[in-house]
């Protein structure tokens, strides 16, 4: 798959090309394709952060920017299709750890390594709810 535009910046950027893996089990902190609910004609990489009783809430990396849960709400599991695995351009970058590596990743002394968590496609936000 292609990003267009910038709402997963600083994570995606426009241009970049993903693997995705349909079907894919989806946690919290996945970046994962979906079906927009509202234009189901249209797929969105967003970052799940959290389950709700009507689906997965999905927001956008770049929170100056809507178009994500805060806009429609919980997007039902049938419309989450994959999760993202490996940007393959322009520099190839794993967005999957595997829950072990994430939490090894955040923790000290890995947690203190200037970058070394979002080489691994770990993001920490300040507040979920943003």
């Amino acid at each position: 798959m292609d990003v267009s535009g910038p709402s997963m910046v600083p994570t995606l950027y426009h241009g970049d090309r993903v693997v995705v893996r349909y079907g894919a089990k989806v946690r919290p902190g996945a970046v994962v394709l979906a079906r927009h609910p509202l234009r189901q004609d249209l797929l969105v990489v967003k970052r799940v952060t959290g389950r709700r009783p009507k689906g997965w809430w999905l927001l956008s990396d770049n929170q100056f920017l809507g178009n994500d849960s805060r806009e429609y709400g919980a997007v039902p599991a049938e419309l989450v299709l994959g999760r993202v695995l490996l940007r393959l351009r322009p520099d190839p970058v794993w967005l999957a750890p595997a829950g072990w590596l994430e939490r090894l990743l955040c923790c000290w002394p890995l947690g203190r390594v200037p970058g070394l968590a979002a080489r691994f496609g770990v993001v920490r936000r300040l507040s979920p709810e943003l």
